[in-house]
């Protein structure tokens, strides 16, 4: 295990790493509180811990109309978390996906829930390193990331793994975290990180710059940080609020009691301008 898988273990499954029940145990454990079968659930019931992101789904189906996704595609999702990108490409857009990730709790999480939703014939999931996977080369028609290059301090090896895996034609589908003009250090902790060591910001142009020098060429990019911000703030409103009668499983159940704060430094940095929030496809150039 390396020091940067320890660190996102740390992070991303901090509940289990400080001796409690694994992630899988814990949010099948909620869903038989909130009165459901864990075996056989809802992409509806799952939606709480379904997309880690910024927009949840909203901003998955953005993408994939940006990125113009069709039926029978095949697709890589790079830091796939809990796998809920991954599901609801093959649910709504008829994809065949196989999801990566660093976090074997995710990993674990991820193939469970494809399972209970039915969704484990369309969806395959590996515990890997994204920069260094076990795939043959050409073998996805796009490659999709939902805020996890943050989270990956050598992104030139991760840009030149998507362009070995990528077929002729392919293309990258970006919906990620940089650093904003603001140069003042981030309210911590944020979903992504609780301190600097797990937090690799990148400014717009160096992201831009990495994916020209790895072989890709802009198709469409838009700064979409107002509609995160917007988004942020009412799920912050929504989670301080009262607990409804039927409490389903939501990421305090991921990230512990620091998930408000969390939400609340992420807002505030979005509104200060030190991050912003990027939407985007890519081509493979000639």
């Amino acid at each position: 295990m390396t020091d940067v898988t320890r660190q996102l273990d740390a992070h991303y499954d901090a509940l289990a790493a400080g001796g409690g029940e694994s992630l899988s145990d814990r949010l099948q454990a909620a869903f038989r509180e909130a009165g459901l079968d864990p075996g056989r659930l809802t992409l509806d019931e799952i939606a709480g811990i379904d997309q880690l992101h910024l927009g949840g789904r909203g901003a998955s189906r953005s993408l994939a109309r940006l990125g113009e996704v069709r039926a029978g595609q095949r697709v890589l999702d790079v830091g796939c978390g809990t796998g809920g990108a991954a599901r609801l490409l093959a649910d709504e857009f008829g994809c065949e996906v196989v999801g990566v990730d660093i976090t074997a709790a995710f990993i674990a999480a991820a193939e469970w829930l494809s399972a209970a939703t039915g969704l484990a014939g369309r969806t395959r999931f590996l515990c890997a390193d994204a920069a260094r996977t076990p795939l043959p080369d050409g073998s996805f028609d796009l490659v999709w990331c939902q805020h996890a290059l943050m989270n990956m301090p050598d992104v030139p090896a991760v840009l030149a793994e998507w362009r070995r895996l990528l077929a002729p034609g392919g293309r990258v589908l970006l919906h990620e975290v940089v650093a904003g003009d603001n140069p003042e250090p981030l309210a911590l902790p944020v979903p992504w990180a609780r301190s600097e060591a797990t937090s690799h910001l990148r400014p717009r142009e160096a992201l831009e710059a990495g994916l020209a020098a790895a072989g890709f060429v802009p198709v469409c990019v838009r700064d979409v940080t107002e509609e995160a911000l917007a988004w942020r703030r009412k799920h912050g409103r929504r989670e301080a609020g009262a607990a409804p009668a039927r409490q389903l499983p939501g990421p305090a159940l991921i990230f512990g009691a620091e998930f408000i704060e969390m939400g609340r430094n992420l807002a505030g940095n979005l509104a200060a301008g030190k991050v912003r929030i990027l939407e985007g496809s890519w081509g493979l150039a000639d």
